[in-house]
């Protein structure tokens, strides 16, 4: 063989020897993000969603989940010619796109119609018990709880019940329950114009409660709070509204 003069680079030889290394290096980068799911920590203060996500059609994305399901469910070894199964895919699908996680969509962003505080009213507004319905992003299972909102007006108040929309909003979503906490205040600070804004959210995931520890007690409490909330006088004055009893 004739010789072409160039000398071929050193890491040609070295590529093989790293291959340990690399397969380490792949397993223990494994590791970390399973672990990650299975504390259920966050990697982001905002959903990780795609630049390409709004591209498709919700009917477009119901015929792909529905395809994807029907595999899955095959892969389990069911039956998907039995009536009891055989609508499930569709049923999954519709489910996901148009209301477990409809709020992925910007489009169903609640539109928050705030007005003047006429009546001057100086203290904090609390809205509590606010019934949370979402997901986790790490197992897909339902995560099931409370919210209790509240916020010191600057000159604008805001409908009762579009807080509860905006918790199912960002609610209806892959979530993870810190991040879920730190939305609902930015969202309710934006609306407002203020920063006095709070929010404690209890929850119950069932991926604790129907998988790995299994423990169906424990619940999950997360707390945002901004502005005077960030004052030990006015917080704890929230949190003891928070426990007022409530048995109409």
């Amino acid at each position: 063989m004739a010789k072409t003069g160039r000398k071929v680079p050193f890491y040609v030889y070295l590529w093989p020897l790293l291959k340990p290394v690399r397969m380490k290096f792949d397993s223990t980068l494994e590791e970390r993000f399973e672990a990650m799911g299975n504390d259920h920590v966050s990697s982001s203060g905002e959903t990780p969603i795609r630049k390409d996500a709004f591209l498709l059609s919700d009917e477009e994305k119901i015929d792909r989940i529905r395809e994807n399901v029907r595999d899955i469910m095959l892969t389990l070894g069911l039956d998907m010619e039995d009536d009891s199964l055989s609508g499930t895919p569709n049923r999954v699908a519709k489910m996901y796109v148009k209301e477990i996680f409809g709020g992925l969509d910007p489009k169903r962003r609640p539109k928050a119609s705030t007005f003047k505080n006429k009546y001057k009213y100086g203290e904090m507004l609390v809205e509590k018990n606010i019934i949370v319905h979402s997901t986790c992003e790490h197992h897909m299972l339902p995560i099931i709880g409370k919210a209790h909102i509240a916020y010191i007006s600057n000159g604008t108040v805001v409908g009762l019940s579009k807080m509860n929309r905006i918790v199912d909003y960002y609610a209806k979503r892959p979530q993870v329950q810190e991040r879920m906490n730190i939305q609902i205040v930015r969202e309710l600070q934006a609306v407002l114009g203020t920063e006095d804004v709070a929010c404690v959210i209890d929850a119950k995931h069932l991926c604790v409660i129907s998988r790995g520890i299994r423990d169906v007690e424990s619940s999950t409490v997360t707390a945002e709070y901004g502005g005077k909330f960030k004052e030990e006088a006015v917080r704890r004055e929230f949190l003891d509204y928070i426990n007022l009893d409530t048995n109409f």
